[in-house]
Protein backbone atom coordinates (compact mmCIF):
# COMPACT_ATOMS: atom_id res chain seq x y z
CA UNK A 1 0.00 0.00 0.00
CA UNK A 2 1.29 3.57 -0.74
CA UNK A 3 2.06 6.24 1.85
CA UNK A 4 0.07 9.24 2.38
CA UNK A 5 1.05 12.63 1.80
CA UNK A 6 -0.53 16.22 1.82
CA UNK A 7 -2.19 17.77 -1.06
CA UNK A 8 -3.45 21.45 -1.44
CA UNK A 9 -5.00 23.27 -4.78
CA UNK A 10 -5.73 26.05 -4.35
CA UNK A 11 -6.74 28.94 -6.80
CA UNK A 12 -6.82 32.76 -6.30
CA UNK A 13 -10.92 31.82 -5.63
CA UNK A 14 -10.68 29.28 -3.21
CA UNK A 15 -8.85 26.31 -1.57
CA UNK A 16 -10.52 23.54 -3.65
CA UNK A 17 -8.48 20.51 -2.40
CA UNK A 18 -6.87 19.54 1.11
CA UNK A 19 -6.71 16.18 1.83
CA UNK A 20 -4.27 13.13 2.24
CA UNK A 21 -4.07 11.72 -0.90
CA UNK A 22 -1.69 8.38 -2.07
CA UNK A 23 -1.14 10.07 -5.56
CA UNK A 24 -1.40 13.28 -8.03
CA UNK A 25 -0.99 13.19 -11.57
CA UNK A 26 -0.19 16.82 -12.72
CA UNK A 27 0.24 18.28 -15.92
CA UNK A 28 3.36 20.01 -15.40
CA UNK A 29 4.71 22.30 -18.43
CA UNK A 30 7.31 19.44 -19.41
CA UNK A 31 4.93 16.67 -19.70
CA UNK A 32 2.57 15.19 -17.39
CA UNK A 33 3.97 13.90 -13.58
CA UNK A 34 2.77 11.30 -10.76
CA UNK A 35 3.53 12.23 -7.50
CA UNK A 36 3.17 10.37 -4.67
CA UNK A 37 4.93 10.04 -1.27
CA UNK A 38 8.75 11.12 -0.48
CA UNK A 39 8.76 12.63 -3.96
CA UNK A 40 12.38 14.66 -4.18
CA UNK A 41 11.69 18.32 -3.51
CA UNK A 42 10.82 19.79 -7.00
CA UNK A 43 9.06 22.85 -8.19
CA UNK A 44 7.37 23.29 -11.42
CA UNK A 45 5.19 24.95 -13.87
CA UNK A 46 1.30 24.14 -14.82
CA UNK A 47 0.06 23.92 -18.31
CA UNK A 48 -3.45 24.13 -18.54
CA UNK A 49 -4.79 20.45 -18.48
CA UNK A 50 -6.41 17.86 -15.60
CA UNK A 51 -5.44 17.06 -11.96
CA UNK A 52 -5.90 13.87 -11.15
CA UNK A 53 -6.21 12.79 -7.44
CA UNK A 54 -6.55 9.61 -5.65
CA UNK A 55 -7.61 10.39 -2.34
CA UNK A 56 -6.35 8.07 0.37
CA UNK A 57 -9.90 6.94 0.79
CA UNK A 58 -9.56 5.42 -2.86
CA UNK A 59 -11.80 7.65 -4.68
CA UNK A 60 -10.46 9.42 -7.42
CA UNK A 61 -10.74 13.13 -8.15
CA UNK A 62 -10.22 15.27 -11.24
CA UNK A 63 -9.86 19.23 -11.47
CA UNK A 64 -9.22 21.35 -14.86
CA UNK A 65 -6.29 23.97 -13.90
CA UNK A 66 -5.50 26.95 -16.26
CA UNK A 67 -1.69 27.12 -15.30
CA UNK A 68 -0.29 27.97 -12.05
CA UNK A 69 2.89 25.78 -10.34
CA UNK A 70 3.53 23.12 -8.23
CA UNK A 71 5.76 23.12 -5.17
CA UNK A 72 6.61 19.42 -3.96
CA UNK A 73 8.41 18.11 -0.88
CA UNK A 74 8.56 14.18 0.26
CA UNK A 75 5.56 15.00 2.58
CA UNK A 76 3.21 17.05 0.71
CA UNK A 77 2.25 18.72 -2.73
CA UNK A 78 0.94 22.12 -3.18
CA UNK A 79 -0.30 22.79 -6.33
CA UNK A 80 -1.36 26.96 -6.90
CA UNK A 81 -3.36 27.33 -10.19
CA UNK A 82 -4.02 30.74 -12.03
CA UNK A 83 -7.63 28.95 -12.16
CA UNK A 84 -9.33 25.49 -11.19
CA UNK A 85 -12.72 24.03 -11.47
CA UNK A 86 -13.67 20.53 -10.31
CA UNK A 87 -14.05 18.88 -14.00
CA UNK A 88 -17.93 18.47 -12.91
CA UNK A 89 -17.85 22.18 -13.15
CA UNK A 90 -16.01 22.35 -16.52
CA UNK A 91 -18.48 22.92 -19.69
CA UNK A 92 -17.85 23.48 -23.51
CA UNK A 93 -18.95 27.39 -23.57
CA UNK A 94 -16.48 27.91 -20.35
CA UNK A 95 -13.53 26.21 -22.30
CA UNK A 96 -14.64 28.35 -25.80
CA UNK A 97 -14.71 31.49 -24.28
CA UNK A 98 -11.35 30.85 -22.48
CA UNK A 99 -9.62 30.11 -25.91
CA UNK A 100 -11.51 33.09 -28.11
CA UNK A 101 -9.79 35.34 -25.26
CA UNK A 102 -6.70 33.92 -26.49
CA UNK A 103 -7.44 33.92 -30.23
CA UNK A 104 -7.72 38.50 -28.93
CA UNK A 105 -4.85 38.48 -27.53
CA UNK A 106 -2.63 36.64 -30.40
CA UNK A 107 -3.94 39.22 -32.29
CA UNK A 108 -2.72 42.03 -30.21
CA UNK A 109 0.51 40.14 -29.37
CA UNK A 110 3.36 42.89 -30.28
CA UNK A 111 6.51 40.95 -30.36
CA UNK A 112 7.29 37.63 -31.55
CA UNK A 113 8.17 36.25 -27.75
CA UNK A 114 4.56 37.18 -26.63
CA UNK A 115 3.24 35.79 -29.52
CA UNK A 116 4.62 32.18 -29.06
CA UNK A 117 3.80 32.25 -25.47
CA UNK A 118 -0.37 33.08 -26.58
CA UNK A 119 0.28 30.50 -29.25
CA UNK A 120 1.36 27.63 -26.88
CA UNK A 121 -1.24 28.65 -24.67
CA UNK A 122 -3.68 28.85 -27.02
CA UNK A 123 -3.01 25.14 -28.18
CA UNK A 124 -2.92 23.77 -24.61
CA UNK A 125 -6.51 25.33 -24.39
CA UNK A 126 -7.75 23.84 -27.63
CA UNK A 127 -6.20 20.17 -26.91
CA UNK A 128 -7.83 20.77 -23.24
CA UNK A 129 -11.08 21.43 -24.88
CA UNK A 130 -10.89 17.67 -26.78
CA UNK A 131 -9.90 16.11 -23.57
CA UNK A 132 -12.35 17.51 -20.98
CA UNK A 133 -15.34 18.16 -23.61
CA UNK A 134 -15.23 15.89 -26.27
CA UNK A 135 -17.27 16.39 -29.45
Amino acid sequence: MADNFNFELVSPERLLLSEQVSEVVIPATDGEMTVMAHHAPTMTTIKPGVVTVKLASGQTSKYVVFGGFADIVPTGCTLLAESAVPMSEINRDTLLKRIETAKTELAAADTHEHKNRIEQHLAELTHLNGIVVPV
